[in-house]
């Protein structure tokens, strides 16, 4: 049984590497190659080049293509550079443009994951005849006596990316392979010096990678140049209203920045009603909340008996802690959460990634039904 679990030589063990150009997934294609395995590249060019080369440090852009190709020249691997850009708009940048003119606040790196990387790609890899694909994400993955694979927070707190993961299937998480899993970050630039590589000190990736300078507004205007529709700024206690927005796309659940009405308390957006074109406001006490329901949910424990309501750690946005709630999910799959305590600013559109310990159970999409 070879390191990436199949009872093969290295040699005759094809393994798809998706590269974004940035030091983690170089890595994982080097050393893969170093260790005899069969590597391909490949690399996505997800929007249009002309906007990609205006902006730094962000996941497949003009220059990270141009740097992947060369890790792949320098190694000796095929590598190839796949048009992804109408996938990406239709599944990705589509999906977030909407995602805000429904209230809500999207996680677009999580569609990216769940459509182009891990449908498309991984389909791309297995015409291929690749035997699995490998990324950079910074998660880990078991196999179970049973055969099944058990999808793992990553070694490195720091850098676990599991919640952006949540929605990997189980076919998916089969196939899939994640090589830095027990890394942390500081080991991984190391092995990028070792290995030679001129992108060993390259920054990460930050924000979203198809907005410029972390202007979404300027994006869905783009995209949906009829969002920005005047509204009523409303207290969500007194019903009273307190001015005039420019546009639902301007705000986000628990923001107290940028709202523009003078009042005695510090007023916070506590809720968005895209129908009546709505932004709520708020003092402080009306963004905590306890119950709320996901939907689309990603159930990645069968061996879990679902038919109890069952005691697990949520975590609610990507960069927050897990909290401890209960879980109930139905017949029809819609899952009802309740946090063992007051949680201030549960927030539709973002994710509900469900974990016992280290596991994840799986996860959903916060909907607009918050109690």
């Amino acid at each position: 049984m070879n390191s990436l679990g199949f009872d093969k030589p290295n040699r005759d063990t094809k393994i798809v590497v998706a590269m974004s150009g940035g030091v983690d997934s170089s890595v994982v294609a080097c050393l893969l190659k170093e260790q005899g395995y069969d590597v391909i590249g490949i690399t996505l060019q997800l929007y249009d080049m002309g906007d990609a080369l205006k902006k730094k440090n962000a996941c497949c852009a003009g220059t990270d293509i141009y740097d992947a190709k060369k890790v792949a020249e320098k190694f000796d691997f095929p590598h190839y550079i796949l048009n992804y850009q109408n996938l990406f708009k239709e599944s990705v940048i589509d999906d977030f443009a909407d995602s805000y003119l429904q209230g809500e606040t999207p996680i677009p790196c999580v569609k990216c994951n769940q459509s182009v990387k891990f449908r498309d790609l991984l389909k791309v890899a297995r015409d291929l005849g690749a035997d699995a694909l490998a990324t950079g994400h910074y998660v880990d993955r078991e196999i179970e006596k049973d055969g099944k694979t058990k999808l793992l927070k990553a070694f490195d707190d720091s850098k676990d990316q599991s919640y952006f993961l949540f929605a990997t299937t189980q076919e998916q998480l089969d196939f899939l392979r994640f090589p830095l899993g027990k890394n942390t970050k500081e080991e991984t630039r190391k092995q990028a010096q070792r290995l030679g590589l001129e992108i060993a000190n390259k920054p990460d990736s930050q924000d979203i990678c198809f907005v410029p300078n972390g202007d979404y507004a300027a994006v869905i205007r783009r995209h949906r140049p009829t969002a920005f529709r005047e509204g009523n700024l409303v207290h969500i206690e007194t019903k009273k209203v307190l001015g005039k927005h420019s546009g639902i796309i301007n705000f986000t659940l628990g923001q107290r920045r940028g709202i523009g009405i003078a009042y005695p308390e510090p007023l916070y957006v506590v809720k968005i009603e895209p129908k009546e074109n709505i932004v709520f406001v708020g003092e402080e006490k009306f963004l905590q909340n306890r119950k709320f329901k996901i939907r689309d949910l990603n159930w990645l424990a069968n061996d879990i008996d679902i038919s109890q309501k069952i005691s697990v750690k949520v975590r609610l946005r990507s960069n927050h802690e897990e909290e401890n709630a209960t879980i109930k999910i139905g017949e029809n799959g819609e899952v009802e959460v309740e946090m063992n305590s007051l949680t201030r600013a549960i927030t539709p559109g973002q994710a509900c990634v469900i974990y016992q310990d280290s596991r994840v159970l799986g996860g959903g999409w916060i909907t607009r039904e918050i109690e």
